[in-house]
């Protein structure tokens, strides 16, 4: 599959770049433009969420944020070829004081790929991940979970989740990504106000010039795939986008990913890889 193999190289160079003192849009930048230059392209923007933030936050056009030395950050990517998704993440705990949450999401995401076959219930995926994570003392985050795969699309319906619930039963051939949160908080995200993501989701006529030129740009390049506000610099100036991508959400044409942070400010750590489903276990892309 040629996307695993552009995100086995991009991995090597997002672990690299991730380090304190690093600016957000330039380990973006960097992810980015090496899964372009290894001939992939990105299935939705890098995701880099510190501490208490789970996922959603890309940096945005002038960015300055820097990651600290005693932060723990979530570095989530996605790279496509022809529409075929690798998404993946891991967690890196510079300050050394929250190791044992990575370890427990890790070890989440270990025990879930053990049990997962065809056959087998999301439910029993879920106990597993529930388990390794509260029995190192943790909690997993309930309303996250992994999700299956198609073509062009990143969420496709169905769930992997972090704990013992759900109906769906694997099926051979079901491409899923299975990404386990561990928290030290009360184990449930809500949306925060900051917000760069989009996706596409419902495609029509429009009145503005500018939004019927952004919407056609969004439809060649991205489809139904996510798709950062800073993406659009090189068509219009940073109040044009701002205008034009409010005008597409009011109207129901984009859907917004706000940033998602732990209820309680429990600190988060992910840990994640794109699997096929096999009739006697799972076959690991990344």
């Amino acid at each position: 599959m040629d996307a695993a193999r552009v995100a086995a190289g991009v991995r090597a160079i997002a672990e690299e770049c991730t380090k304190p003192g690093a600016k957000f849009l330039d380990i973006a930048g960097t992810i980015e433009s090496e899964v372009v230059k290894q001939g992939g392209k990105n299935a939705f923007p890098v995701n880099i969420s510190i501490n208490d933030t789970a996922a959603h936050y890309t940096p945005c056009i002038g960015d300055e944020t820097v990651l600290g030395e005693k932060d723990i950050v979530k570095i989530d990517f996605g790279v496509h070829v022809e529409g075929c998704i690798i998404d993946q993440a891991f967690t890196v705990d510079f300050g050394g004081e929250n190791g044992k949450l990575v370890e427990a999401a890790d070890a989440a995401l270990a025990d879930a790929l053990a049990v997962m076959k065809a056959g087998v219930s999301v439910k029993d995926v879920g106990a597993a991940i529930q388990n390794a994570i509260t029995s190192r003392g943790f909690k997993p985050i309930e309303n996250l979970g992994g999700h299956s795969l198609e073509p062009y699309i990143l969420h496709a319906g169905e769930e992997i989740p972090n704990t013992a619930k759900g109906s769906y039963v694997l099926q051979e051939g079901d491409v899923f990504a299975v990404e386990p949160f561990a928290t030290t908080g009360a184990g449930r995200v809500d949306e925060g106000t900051y917000c760069e993501i989009h996706s596409l989701v419902n495609p029509k006529t429009v009145r503005l010039p500018q939004s019927r030129r952004v919407l056609e740009y969004i439809l060649e390049e991205y489809k139904t795939l996510p798709f950062a506000e800073r993406w659009l610099a090189d068509m219009l100036s940073t109040s044009s986008i701002e205008m034009v991508v409010n005008d597409l959400v009011r109207q129901g044409i984009l859907h917004s990913y706000n940033v998602l942070k732990e209820i309680n400010n429990g600190m988060v750590a992910q840990s994640e890889v794109t699997v096929i489903v096999e009739k006697d276990g799972v076959k690991n892309l990344c």
